[in-house]
């Protein structure tokens, strides 16, 4: 079964949490605090595979969980670091997150590895925070939560050639010519359901990898029959072969189709008009083919066209020598959109520092904390003594929480909110 898009969630191991101990060895007075780090979660990571080719075990696993890390031990001694979950894809695979749009990681070389979800850092252990006024340090810091998010894994075929055209029309007959790919054919529309590739041999010694999709139909851009969902395998193509029925077996217009077929091309949204594009006059041994070859040619007279008759293999080394020129000269096109260009490379700009937290009212004396920062600083301190009510306090203080409180209107006894946690404001 050929998959090629699937939506996931995945999850990022939490980081261990750093303890409380003392050192306590006879001979050694004031052994002092020793408790050591947590360790770091597991990160979930893609690695190319050239071994697959669909995403098939990601439909039936759609839920990735790495593992956590461990505690801090006695001794100062660190946890253990939480085991990546390593996900293999195929090569051509695009990671996007569903809640932004953006591009996470473009998988397209042999073996590369990209980390979709990052792992918690682990919390300290007390012996960190051992200081000249605190010999004794009763306290030590959580984990951090790994990253979790949803994203959508997409397959785009690495292909230097794309076959496009309607079905029937002899693509699939010509990548089984020029190529040792076996794709079904018969003669009935829709043949071709998934996408085949080839790795085409010219005579010269080049050679290039060949994708027949299925047939394009009018309308496909936005849905319509089954080439559609199929389009973004052309995505990575830098030349384009479109196949045209010169001797309208099926009682189409050649002229029209191939104006149909590059309006679809042109509505998608990767720019694919933009790729060099060689026109195949297909299936020259029938009786209109001449005729429509004809008005094709008036209608469209700078266009050069290639007359071949696939399935007796005539007119096909023209074509692959000029493929194989175009290739030479024609450089990759970008894959992302104008609204993906932070995809492209690290762009460096001056952006105004986010507020550590900002405070709503929500009314009957309720106020509300929200912020990355300041929930960051929550679900990293441990509040179970009076010692960590106290330093948590602290960080409060630092932060100004207190002051700005005071500033929004909050009164003695209100009640303050924090990642779903209740606090009593006190003056």
């Amino acid at each position: 079964m050929f998959i090629d898009r699937v939506k996931i969630y995945v999850k990022a191991g939490k980081g261990g949490d750093g303890i409380v101990a003392f050192r306590r060895e006879k001979y050694v007075p004031f052994g002092g605090p020793s408790g050591g780090d947590g360790g770091n979660g597991g990160n979930v990571i893609f690695e190319v595979d050239e071994g697959k080719s669909t995403l098939l075990d990601l439909r039936y696993h759609k839920k990735i969980v790495a593992e956590n890390g461990y505690n801090g031990k006695t001794k100062k001694m660190h946890g253990a670091t939480g085991e990546d979950f390593i996900v293999k894809v195929p090569q051509g695979t695009i990671v996007k997150d569903v809640k932004t749009g953006s591009i996470i990681a473009d998988l397209t070389r042999h073996g590369q590895r990209e980390i979709i979800a990052k792992a918690g850092k682990g919390g300290r252990g007390n012996f960190h925070f051992k200081s000249s006024k605190n010999t004794a340090p009763q306290y030590s810091e959580l984990g951090s939560l790994g990253e979790e998010k949803e994203v959508i894994v997409e397959l785009k075929l690495l292909a230097d050639v794309g076959l496009v055209g309607f079905p029937s029309v002899g693509k699939s007959t010509l990548l089984s010519v020029v190529s040792k790919a076996k794709p079904q054919i018969a003669e009935y529309h829709f043949t071709t359901i998934t996408p085949n590739l080839g790795m085409v041999q010219v005579p010269d010694g080049r050679s290039f990898v060949m994708a027949d999709l299925p047939g394009l139909i009018e309308g496909a851009s936005i849905g319509k029959g089954l080439g559609h969902q199929f389009l973004r395998h052309i995505e990575r193509c830098r030349v384009i072969l479109h196949v045209i029925d010169m001797g309208s077996n099926d009682g189409r217009d050649p002229v029209e189709d191939y104006r149909i077929i590059n309006e679809e091309l042109a509505t998608y949204e990767y720019r694919l008009m933009e790729r060099p594009q060689i026109v195949i006059a297909n299936k020259m041994d029938l009786d209109p083919a001449q005729e429509n070859l004809k008005r094709f040619k008036e209608a469209y007279p700078d266009i050069e066209v290639f007359e071949t008759t696939t399935i007796i293999h005539e007119g096909l080394e023209a074509v692959l020598y000029k493929t194989a020129d175009l290739l030479a000269s024609t450089p990759e096109f970008p894959l992302y959109n104008e609204t993906d260009k932070e995809a492209e490379g690290v762009l460096y700009k001056f952006e105004p520092e986010a507020p550590a937290f900002e405070i709503q009212n929500l009314g009957n004396g309720r106020w509300q904390l929200v912020g990355e920062e300041i929930e960051r600083v929550f679900k990293t301190s441990k509040l179970d003594n009076e010692e960590d009510m106290m330093r948590f306090a602290r960080k409060m203080r630092k932060m100004k929480v207190d002051e700005e409180l005071r500033v929004a209107g909050c009164q003695d006894g209100d009640i303050v909110v924090l990642c779903n946690i209740e606090f009593e404001f006190m003056e």
